[in-house]
């Protein structure tokens, strides 16, 4: 079977292989702060971001999420006191969320365990010319797939 046999869905099946196996080993690290991964990002994105806030349609856009889950989540998020909705001062119909002092302590908390993680099953394999070779390739695919990733923020999380 030489269809069966290609090396596109062997890089896939890699990629998706390693991204579950990460996140599932993540997630339990996560969970020990209170945090689903995808909370996790959110408050990374805002917390790495200029004047660490993003508009809430930027923040559907590089999270992938509907702009109504964006707003549950940070209904949520708000709720615990990791984040706040700030008006635009230029546009009424546009909101920010922006992470709080209490957001960002959460994410110090947070970020020690999660890179050991990271030094363990993601970085430590590789060599650092494997590593930098990485994360051209995922830069690239990445804004192929998704050019408004990085909107109204940084080069992402």
């Amino acid at each position: 079977m030489e269809l069966l046999d290609d090396s596109r869905l062997t890089a896939m099946g890699l990629l998706s292989e390693a991204y579950t196996s990460l996140i599932t080993i993540c997630a339990e690290q996560f969970a020990a702060h209170g945090l689903a991964p995808v909370e996790f990002e959110v408050l990374l994105r805002l917390a790495r971001s200029s004047g660490h806030r993003l508009r809430m349609t930027d923040l559907s856009r590089q999270t992938s999420m509907s702009t109504s889950g964006v707003t549950r989540m940070i209904d949520r998020l708000e709720r615990e006191g990791l984040v706040s909705r700030v008006p635009c001062d230029t546009d009424r119909r546009s909101s920010y969320a922006a992470i709080t002092p209490k957001g960002l302590a959460r994410l110090r908390e947070t970020v020690p365990g999660h890179l050991e993680l990271l030094d363990e099953w993601l970085i430590g394999p590789l060599t650092q010319r494997q590593l930098q070779g990485l994360l051209v390739g995922l830069r690239v695919v990445r804004d192929a797939v998704r050019p408004d990733a990085t909107l109204g923020g940084d080069d992402g999380p």
